[in-house]
């Protein structure tokens, strides 16, 4: 392992852990160090993401991607987008694959050993994101230290680092396959860690990395329960699960009553809206709420502001970003723009070059940005119809196709549909509400539902996870809708005709419920 700052810092805590006041002062001085460099980025953005891209196409310009496009004449931005092209994991898929197969110098430099299992595509049930030794140390664990020093910062009365932090990984396994891993991003990162994470981290490296999900919810349980817990870091949906557990063990009334020096929840990978209410409940008290945006293929906000919804854009972590205008996205040949031409309040699709390989990358989120001096965001949606309320991110392609196999084995037909999450409610796992209008109604409605969920499951690896043992989804509840309940409700909406459609999919219930009761 190489000598880093964060490695002689560390090793300084360890070291001065013998006196409070050092310990204090020694913290203080690397937490200040880093805040000077975000404020750098703050001060100096444009310049900060014209550095970064510079510097990735000059480690990748010996690469066979870096050959193809000419990475080594590239001079200018412009260049730049007019020489690479915009791809999504489809377009890409060919490359990912040959570094996923051991090749060297197909993407980024050298061999790429870590691939990050995600949700899946049009094409397949899952994707391998390439997670390269640069994107683990400079954007992933960077932006882990850099959410504490913010939150550090912001609140200089925390007790961070005399308390444990309670994390919660996906349930995955790391999979030897050509001699590269690929597995769930959470246990990629929880399996590269530097051994004085786990001093002030629970559950144990050994408890996190366990593949199944009931036996290693009971082994944190036994872990954590008479821990002093002053943080808790995770996706809301199955944190929830875990602290229910966690109650129901102790018989303790409240999170705060077994761990009274709670003072934080880092979450991120969903909305919280839903869930802040339901969180004030189970801990029992006002604690502080951090959101970060991150994904396998990077990290890319923190929320750097107590109480705030914005998340600040983190320009130095070797990613570098353009947007598309969402009035333009699915052209030919859209616009493309750099943070020096966004405006506020416009819905862009995020487009990314990392240090994992990742060139002119559609992830598939859009943003908005809620300021521009520095640049905050809101993540206000996806490029496509999804439902992504409990960490599924369940896409229309997955929807179709598993109708389509259900009206086949049920001899059914659909006319018009809409899905919509319902949220978690005291301590009750969550599951999809859908309304289904047919045209031809299925021979058997439960073989129906069971056929559709099932199939779900096989092309989609996330929601596979979150349905398992009805732990975070219950299975699918159905509503057959009366005849002609869409088209009396696009009416009413004054939405008939021309390019007007029924919204399939939403991340929150504002089409489902009018519908319901239009059908009650």
């Amino acid at each position: 392992m190489k000598t880093s700052c964060a490695a002689e810092f560390f090793f300084l805590l360890l070291l001065s852990m013998a006196t409070k006041a050092l310990f204090n002062s020694v913290v203080n001085w690397f937490i200040k160090q880093r805040i000077d460099q975000i404020q750098n980025f703050m001060n100096h953005p444009v310049d900060t993401q014209k550095g970064v891209l510079f510097s990735q196409l000059y480690h990748a310009e010996d690469t066979a991607y870096g050959k193809q496009f000419g990475f080594r004449d590239i001079s200018t931005i412009r260049d730049f987008q007019n020489q690479v092209p915009i791809v999504t994991y489809e377009d890409f898929e060919p490359y990912i694959e040959r570094a996923r197969r051991g090749e060297r110098d197909v993407i980024w430099p050298g061999f790429i050993r870590h691939f990050a299992k995600s949700s899946g595509t049009t094409n397949a049930k899952s994707k391998f994101i390439p997670i390269s030794y640069e994107s683990l140390e400079e954007c992933h664990y960077k932006a882990g230290k850099d959410l504490i020093s913010i939150y550090a910062n912001n609140h200089p009365e925390n007790q961070l680092f005399t308390n444990k932090n309670l994390r919660l990984g996906g349930s995955a396994e790391i999979y030897e396959s050509y001699n590269t891993k690929y597995g769930d991003l959470s246990a990629i990162l929880i399996e590269n860690l530097p051994f004085w994470v786990e001093i002030t981290t629970i559950p144990s490296k050994k408890v996190s990395l366990m593949s199944e999900w009931e036996t290693k919810l009971k082994a944190i349980v036994s872990e954590v329960k008479n821990q002093d817990v002053g943080s808790i870091t995770g996706v809301p949906s199955w944190m929830m699960v875990l602290l229910q557990r966690v109650l129901n063990e102790t018989e303790k009334a409240s999170i705060s009553e077994l761990w009274p020096n709670m003072e934080v929840f880092f979450h991120g990978g969903i909305s919280f809206k839903p869930y802040r209410e339901q969180y004030r409940q189970l801990i029992g008290k006002d604690i502080n709420y951090y959101e970060i945006y991150n994904a396998s293929e990077g990290f890319f906000g923190i929320q750097d502001r107590s109480g705030s919804d914005e998340l600040l854009l983190m320009l130095d972590y070797g990613i570098f970003y353009e947007f598309i205008p969402m009035d333009q996205f699915g052209s030919s040949n859209p616009k493309t723009l750099t943070l020096g031409e966004v405006e506020v309040g416009k819905n862009y699709a995020l487009v990314i070059s990392t240090n994992g390989g990742l060139w002119r990358y559609l992830i598939g989120d859009t943003v908005q940005f809620t300021s521009l001096n520095p640049f905050r965001i809101k993540i206000s949606g996806r490029t496509k119809h999804y439902i992504n309320a409990f960490g599924e991110e369940l896409m229309i392609e997955n929807v179709e196709t598993a109708l389509a196999k259900a009206c086949t084995e049920t001899n059914s037909s659909i006319k018009d549909f809409t899905g919509a999450p319902v949220y978690m409610k005291d301590g009750e796992s969550g599951s999809h509400e859908w309304i289904f209008e047919f045209s031809k109604l299925p021979e058997d409605l439960e073989q129906f539902a069971a056929v559709f969920d099932e199939t779900l499951k096989a092309v989609n690896s996330d929601y596979e996870a979150k349905r398992y043992n009805d732990m975070t989804l219950k299975k699918p509840v159905i509503h057959v809708a009366r005849e002609n309940l869409f088209y009396d409700w696009m009416s009413q909406r004054g939405k008939l005709g021309g390019q007007n459609k029924v919204p399939r999919l939403s991340n929150e219930r504002e089409y489902i419920e009018p519908l319901l009761k239009m059908n009650s």
